[in-house]
């Protein structure tokens, strides 16, 4: 079944990448991706946040730019983890006719999290891409859990969260197909797997 689906890329900003876990082969993930949507006709969203440590036009703000978006891409700008809260993300998505989001960025537990879960209840189905989303390096013990635990433990949860309704995947970026104007396959028609 083709979806009408767009890639949203969120908050890989160079302040955020610099304290990001697996950094580097998170960027790499995103931009095969990036390039697999741009040949496909499939939109790319960029979401970026501003607050603390990242004010607009300073270079901490600035998106990385392995991962700068083109010219003609949508560009969202936010000031809170959930990327819907008081910007034009969902008119922006109707416009594009999207009924699908692949979601990747920073960081799993917050930004990402939250605006999959919104997503869902704006009654997008969603892919979360299991190595294409990450978080950041946990200084000292506290009481994080350690940042491929927490990964793998969000990729986890999606694939048996209950939204009524909606379609929801977690794929390794191999196996999402962007084919099509604005559709997006499975290569081998599995639904779950493992980053």
């Amino acid at each position: 079944m083709p979806y009408a689906s767009a890639l949203l890329v969120i908050d890989m900003q160079n302040t955020l990448v610099a304290i990001a876990y697996r950094a580097a082969e998170t960027v790499t993930v995103i931009g095969g991706l990036r390039e697999r949507a741009r040949a496909a006709g499939v939109p790319i969203v960029t979401i970026q946040h501003r607050g603390n440590a990242m004010e607009a036009g300073t270079e901490g703000w600035q998106i990385v730019p392995e991962l700068a978006p083109a010219a003609d891409e949508e560009v969202v700008h936010k000031t809170s983890a959930d990327s819907f809260l008081d910007t034009d993300l969902d008119k922006t998505l109707t416009a594009l006719g999207v009924t699908e989001v692949v979601v990747t960025g920073f960081a799993t537990e917050i930004c990402v999290d939250t605006t999959a879960r919104q997503a869902l209840s704006h009654r997008y189905d969603v892919v979360l891409v299991a190595d294409g989303h990450t978080t950041s390096v946990r200084p000292g013990s506290g009481d994080y859990v350690r940042p491929g635990r927490s990964i793998a433990h969000h990729n986890e949860i999606y694939r048996h969260i209950d939204f009524p309704g909606r379609n929801i995947r977690v794929l390794p970026a191999s196996e999402v197909e962007f084919a099509g104007p604005s559709a997006l396959r499975v290569r081998d028609g599995s639904v779950d797997a493992s980053p």
